[in-house]
């Protein structure tokens, strides 16, 4: 008798499924192209310069693997939960950034903090502010909490956006996203700003990302002690090189913090990521080695690409710009050759831009002479651009 109601009830119902939530229904995936799958594809032997997604261009430290192999060592590690909160990395953390222990929450990737802040302050009605252009996938996590973000759109999309900031900040703003260095556009905030911004609105929660601090140097970490409306996130994907792990942390005070907690999944880190990280933080002269690499690699790309011909623009962070008339055909063509650049002309305000994340000086002029062979025979490659 119960199957045959459940029968006439799944006859009766097969056209209707169970639909998402409403502010999730009208959302656009995120597009995340990965070029994985054609590096794999790649002629045997030839060496791929994955430069598109401003991962480390390196593998990560050697103390990073003997940590990990050795935790391995004891096969009970993988079958028990990890360690609540990962003390050890916010130990380590405390000591790298000079925050205290527990004003330090480590996560799942920074994309994991971000969200986290969304779905810990954000409701529908509520107004944010996110610096354009920007990181998109933060789009995503804010439009998921019902919200649509205003964009702060400065003139010069490379100019500090302190003083647009400004002109677009309401009262009754709930929070400002401030990418810092700026992806794809480099521009660097300076903490002076932030603390400013944060005591004109101090019902303003200030979210700023520091994704790639290592390669400027520039930081408001410090701030979270005497700002109680700031939250800094930062990860361990660019320059640690432990992008395939998983590990990001944000730092905030004790009212944001115990806020964040109810949300919080104290074990989303998982063990090898916690390992890896608190390992990767000891080797303080690789990470001071490969950073030098990139930023003399900078340089060097810039230089060389201006010499050739190209519009450039050299970052603070991991990786340049170049402005050409054909993004989609110097992407192409550079693939033909094993080298991977993003293509960052669709955004808004950023027409015929092409983004090449920064290695090493070896992978530097590895890229100028793989580019020299197409320039032979694709001398327009590098035209400048005409709008």
């Amino acid at each position: 008798m119960i199957q045959e109601g459940l029968r006439a009830r799944s006859r009766k119902l097969v056209m209707e499924m169970p639909r998402p939530a409403r502010d999730v229904e009208r959302l656009a995936p995120y597009d995340a192209v990965s070029s994985l799958s054609a590096i794999k594809s790649l002629p045997k032997g030839t060496v791929p310069l994955k430069l598109d997604w401003n991962e480390s261009s390196i593998p990560p430290s050697p103390r990073v693997i003997e940590a990990i192999t050795g935790f391995l060592s004891n096969g009970h590690h993988l079958n028990w939960y990890p360690e609540l909160g990962a003390p050890k990395v916010r130990a380590a953390l405390s000591t790298y950034t000079g925050v205290r222990p527990d004003s330090i929450l480590v996560t799942n990737g920074s994309d994991d903090a971000l969200d986290l802040v969304c779905r810990t302050y954000l409701e529908p009605g509520d107004d944010v502010v996110v610096v354009w252009p920007t990181y998109g996938h933060f789009l995503i996590y804010v439009k998921a909490r019902g919200v649509q973000p205003r964009l702060a759109l400065p003139e010069d999309p490379y100019a500090v956006p302190t003083a647009t900031i400004l002109d677009t900040l309401r009262d009754d703003t709930k929070l400002v996203y401030i990418p810092s260095p700026n992806n794809p556009t480099g521009t660097v905030t300076p903490p002076a700003d932030i603390a400013a911004l944060c005591r004109a609105f101090p019902a303003t929660l200030f979210l700023v990302d520091e994704a790639y601090y290592e390669f400027c140097g520039v930081t408001s970490a410090p701030l979270v002690a005497a700002c109680p409306n700031l939250v800094v996130t930062r990860t361990f994907s660019k320059c640690f090189g432990i992008a395939g792990l998983r590990v990001g942390y944000l730092m905030t005070g004790p009212v944001i913090m115990e806020n964040l907690r109810k949300l919080y999944n104290p074990k989303s880190v998982n063990a090898l990521a916690q390992v890896g990280a608190v390992a990767a933080l000891a080797d303080v002269d690789s990470r001071e080695a490969y950073v030098a690499q990139v930023r003399a690699g900078r340089d060097l790309l810039g230089h060389e690409l201006r010499r050739r011909g190209a519009e450039v623009r050299v970052t603070q962070a991991n990786y340049v710009l170049v402005r050409v008339r054909d993004p989609q055909g110097l992407v192409g063509a550079l693939e033909s050759v094993g080298v991977f650049v993003r293509d960052r002309s669709r955004m808004e305000g950023f027409a015929g831009w092409v983004r090449f994340t920064v290695g090493t000086l070896s992978q530097m002029h590895d890229l100028i002479e793989r580019m020299d062979v197409l320039l032979e025979t694709r001398p327009d490659l590098l035209a400048s651009f005409v709008p």
